[in-house]
């Protein structure tokens, strides 16, 4: 009996395990009468999750020039499979002068069919900038793996707050290797290349700061990320200084999956190492 019990408890904590929500939703989203359309295209950015919380953003749009990009947090109950999603900050708008954007909240189950997975629920909302109520509707998406947006990369507060004030130099961008990763689990290690000489560097995730003046030692500077598929990445290592011994040299390795990439990295004050990246889901 405790055997099957703990054959039992392991299977159930392997799928809850393996429930990733991070990447890209699209599809339907209707509005009852009096709504500025009957029916929008909904696509959900979901860009950071664990077990039990996401972030990400939500573009409801007719087509790519007439579309809203509001910031969402949401909650998911790994047992009943239920989320809830409330989206915050009007980030950028472009509708039509009679329509006014609506700060929504999303009611949605997840569920799968086959390799297909869906999320299916209602929403509810109020006008930007006032209590006004919109006429609430449906949601239907599934998981795609193109956006029709461009995704962004998830950056805390305090990053996002620093990049503000940053005054960067103009420097030419020196292409050090471009690579087709099969994972979208990425952990990205910087270390100090050669002699520990007090290099000091920020990097930057397709221009979004993700490591602010590090120095670099023997022990990695560690990024982790869940990329997008077939979406592109560029790593730049900007030199904050260039150490005793210049040039700026920092070793960069990146494991993507079971695969491992090592990469010779220099950058000055004239040039900024880069890295391009895909994750390409099966690619040899």
């Amino acid at each position: 009996m405790r055997i099957s019990l703990t054959c039992m408890f392991l299977l159930v904590a392997g799928s809850l395990m393996a429930q990733n929500l991070t990447g890209i939703w699209r599809g339907k989203r209707t509005q009852g009468p009096q709504g500025c359309f009957p029916e929008y295209s909904l696509e959900l950015h979901i860009t950071y999750s664990n077990a039990q919380s996401f972030m990400g953003n939500a573009y409801s749009f007719v087509d790519e020039k007439q579309f809203t990009k509001i910031n969402f947090t949401g909650r998911y109950n790994q047992q009943t499979k239920r989320m809830v999603i409330s989206e915050g900050s009007v980030l950028e708008y472009h509708v039509p002068p009679n329509c006014i954007p609506c700060i929504k909240t999303y009611q949605l189950n997840w569920s799968q069919q086959g390799m297909e997975e869906s999320l299916q629920g209602d929403w509810s909302g109020h006008e930007m900038g006032n209590n006004s109520g919109c006429p609430p509707g449906k949601v239907s998406l599934t998981r795609v793996t193109n956006p029709t947006f461009p995704v962004d990369v998830f950056q805390n507060d305090t990053l996002a707050a620093l990049q503000k004030n940053m005054r960067l130099q103009p420097r030419e961008k020196e292409l050090v290797q471009t690579v087709i990763f099969d994972s979208p689990e990425l952990k990205i290690d910087v270390y100090d290349n050669a002699e520990i000489d007090d290099d000091t560097v920020s990097v930057f995730l397709n221009n979004t700061l993700l490591l602010y003046k590090k120095r670099l030692t023997d022990k990695p500077l560690t990024l982790t990320l869940t990329a997008f598929p077939n979406t592109d990445y560029e790593l730049m290592m900007y030199a904050e200084n260039l150490g005793r011994i210049p040039p700026n040299t920092s070793l960069l390795v990146i494991t993507a999956g079971k695969k491992r990439y090592e990469m010779h990295l220099s950058s000055s004050e004239e040039k900024s190492a880069v890295v391009r990246f895909r994750y390409q889901p099966g690619s040899p």
